[in-house]
């Protein structure tokens, strides 16, 4: 790979930020940690800089206790991190909205980000859209859906004119099959047992309800420049298949791996070369792989994709209030305020009663996502 990448890490104690943090003590002579970023001081956190020496820390809430942690370096805000000259890469791993204006700020300062913050694509993609098309140099996608397909269109002529549509799988989360009368009344415990990943609540939750896929749709849209309706999603509960490119002569083309989400992280960290395999990572041959089957989505069952996906296509500020929608409902059903199909008629009741604003800038996105969970909590209080 030749010189070494220095990496910043913001969001490095979940779960993208611990698994890139894992690839790179697998590869010491090919990246560093040049600064870190939690939301919150931890001994997780505080183990993450005193092994990897950034020069450079943040909390977005508090601060570093100096006397109970071993350990004394000032913090500086994520403008600072993500404008540092030394800066090779922006993993972006803050969940919600805060991604949003450090990718900005990232990509005002001509860094590479490697984006798994899905918000920033659902709800700014016409703001970004001159940074992160295909092929990409400035924004590189961790989720495996989306580098799946980054690999299939690797070393495609022309992609743009090429492709027939591009299909997302989806693993159909822990209630696919049910009956919906045995889903309604599914306690958050159950919506968190997904059945592959381990992802964070919020997006555990998002993939039970399948907005996660919504979401992962819009963002086709933005990175890869493809109308909608040539983006589909099949249920693949085996999530080996991550992604399928089908051309225009009916190739087909897909990427597949054991899930496993430091595979997508490192390919976007050591692009355009590709690394040996880990002793870590799960390893199959080919034949001892289970059987691949694919389902169509049951959109019935899970309302939430037709209502992201919808949101998606009309822009404006729709994006934007169906993430803030989405993320209060999540809130409120861990909680136990309202029961699994209460978050889908939260969202929908939010976006019913926006009105948008065609083409907007930050400040409009900003506005309507305080206003979404305002009126959120609004309709939550008149109907529980």
């Amino acid at each position: 790979m030749g010189i070494k990448k220095n990496i910043a890490v913001l969001g490095s104690t979940g779960s993208i930020g611990t698994q890139t943090l894992a690839i790179v003590r697998d590869n010491p002579d090919l990246f560093a940690i040049t600064a870190l970023a939690a939301g919150n001081m931890s001994e997780v956190f505080a183990n993450q800089v005193n092994e990897f020496l950034p020069s450079k820390i943040n909390l977005l809430n508090g601060n570093i206790n100096s006397s109970r942690y071993n350990f004394d370096l000032e913090m500086v805000d994520t403008d600072a991190i993500v404008s540092d000259p030394d800066i090779d890469i922006v993993v972006m791993a803050i969940p919600g909205l805060a991604a949003l204006q450090p990718t900005l700020k990232a990509l005002e300062n001509d860094k590479t980000v490697a984006l798994a913050s899905k918000e920033v694509l659902v709800v700014a993609g016409e703001i970004i859209e001159p940074s992160i098309r295909f092929p990409f140099t400035r924004v590189l996608p961790l989720d495996s859906e989306h580098s799946a397909i980054w690999q299939s269109l690797r070393g495609e002529m022309e992609p743009e004119n090429q492709l027939s549509k591009l299909i997302l799988t989806a693993s159909g989360g822990p209630f696919r099959g049910m009956d919906p009368s045995l889903i309604r009344d599914v306690t958050p415990q159950k919506a968190l047992n997904h059945p592959t990943w381990k992802m964070g609540s919020k997006v555990t939750i998002d993939s039970a309800t399948l907005m996660n896929k919504a979401f992962e749709v819009i963002e086709a849209h933005w990175l890869f420049d493809v109308g909608y309706r040539d983006i589909e999603v099949l249920v693949h509960p085996q999530s080996i298949v991550h992604s399928i490119v089908e051309f225009i002569d009916g190739t087909l083309k897909t990427q597949l791996s054991m899930p496993d989400m430091r595979l997508p992280i490192q390919y976007a960290l050591s692009y355009p070369d590709r690394l040996p395999r880990s002793s870590s990572f799960p390893s199959r041959e080919i034949y001892e792989m289970p059987d691949f089957t694919f389902e169509a989505l049951d959109k019935e069952t899970f309302p939430c994709f037709g209502i992201g996906l919808e949101a998606g296509i009309r822009k404006g500020t729709y994006p934007a209030v169906l993430n803030a929608a989405d993320e209060e409902a999540v809130k409120f059903f861990l909680h136990g305020t309202v029961p699994f199909y209460g978050i889908s008629e939260l969202i929908e009741e939010t976006l019913d009663k926006h009105n948008p604003v065609s083409n907007p800038n930050l400040e409009d996105i900003l506005k309507s996502d305080a206003w979404a969970r305002n009126k959120t909590r609004e309709i939550l209080m008149e109907r529980y």
